[in-house]
Formats: C-alpha cells, structure tokens, sequence
C-alpha cells in the first residue's frame, strides 16, 4: 500500500501543482529623485496620506479620484510588510507597514514624484 507524502507548499509551487495562484508583488522598490522609494507594476510612484489611520484609509470620494488607491486583487498574499485593508466601499487595497498606498493623478510618468509633499499631508511610500 502506497504511503502519503506531504510536501511543503513551496515544493507543489515549484512542481507546478500548486492550485494557489501567485499573486505579484505589490510594489518594488527603484531610485528616485527623493530617494529609494516604493512604485506599482508600472512604475509609478506610490504614496501614503497622513490622514489614514493604521490599517484604514482616510481617502474616500473626491480624494480617492486623485490619489487612486493601489488595489489588491482577490488573490493578493499579504508579506514582507505588505498587508491588504478593506475600503469603506469593501474594496481591497494594499498597505505598506499599516500605511495604505495610492498613486497620483498629476504623476505622467514612471519615476514622477510629484505629489510628496501636496498640501503636507502626501509623502512617497518609502520601503
């Protein structure tokens, strides 16, 4: 009689036999002119709000079209300091050490940083 084995996850991942999606990263990290700082899949700049509370997002409505939040799909793997909260609207956004992640409108193209600083309440998400 055949025994069972139990694999590691990871080992079923590396086979191929995973049913569990990878999910990408949230962000990578690249140079800026303000330093190392956190972008999404397509480079752009991410940023936090001061106004947020830890594990919750402050940016609704109006605020929420210029800063759109940095979703999470359903499938997203909280790590590495990077956790998933749930919007008011029971979205899905990623957070980075609690802080919640956006981008911004007025930034045109990867590596744009222009809204740190924007009425003193947004600052680029730093790893």
């Amino acid at each position: 009689m055949p025994k069972n084995i139990l694999l590691p996850a990871a080992a079923l991942t590396f086979y191929g036999l995973s049913s569990v999606a990878m999910a990408a990263a949230p962000a990578k990290t690249v140079d800026t002119a303000l330093g190392k700082t956190l972008v999404d899949s397509q480079g752009m700049t991410l940023y936090t709000f001061a106004k947020d509370t830890e594990g919750k997002s402050a940016c609704i409505g109006q605020c929420a079209q210029n800063w759109p939040p940095h979703m999470a799909p359903a499938n997203a793997v909280p790590g590495d300091g990077y956790t998933v909260i749930t919007r008011k609207d029971g979205s899905r956004q990623w957070a980075y050490q609690g802080k919640p992640l956006y981008t911004w409108v007025k930034d045109s193209k990867p590596g744009d940083t222009t809204g740190d600083g924007v009425n003193q309440v947004w600052h680029v998400a730093k790893p």
